[in-house]
C-alpha cells in the first residue's frame, strides 16, 4: 500500500498520505501513470507534507506539479522531509 503520492514523473518530491516514520520503507505511486517508487524516509514525514524522491544539488531546482517550485540552498537526498527548512521559493 502506497504512503505517499507524486503528482507527475519528473517531479522531485511526493506527499504523504500518512504519517511516515524514520527509517520506514514506504511506496509513493505517480498519479499521472500509476507507476511507483520506494523510498527509505531519511526523516519524520508527517501527513500532507514532503517527501524527496531524488537527490538535489545544492540551489538546485525542485519540481512538483511538473513545475519549479523553489530551490534547495543545501540541497537534500532522497528520502528526506522537504519543507521551509530546505526549500525556499523561487518567486521572491
Amino acid at each position: 500500500m502506497h504512503k505517499f503520492l507524486i503528482h507527475k514523473q519528473g517531479d522531485h518530491v511526493g506527499i504523504a498520505t500518512s504519517n511516515i516514520e524514520v527509517g520506514e520503507k514506504v511506496i509513493g505511486v505517480y498519479m499521472d501513470d500509476d507507476s511507483s517508487v520506494e523510498v527509505t524516509a531519511r526523516g519524520e514525514i508527517p501527513l500532507g507534507h514532503k517527501i524527496a524522491i531524488v537527490d538535489i544539488a545544492k540551489n538546485g531546482h525542485v519540481i512538483e506539479y511538473g513545475l519549479p517550485v523553489g530551490y534547495a540552498p543545501e540541497g537534500f537526498q532522497f528520502g528526506e522531509y522537504v519543507h521551509t527548512h530546505n526549500i525556499r521559493t523561487l518567486r521572491w
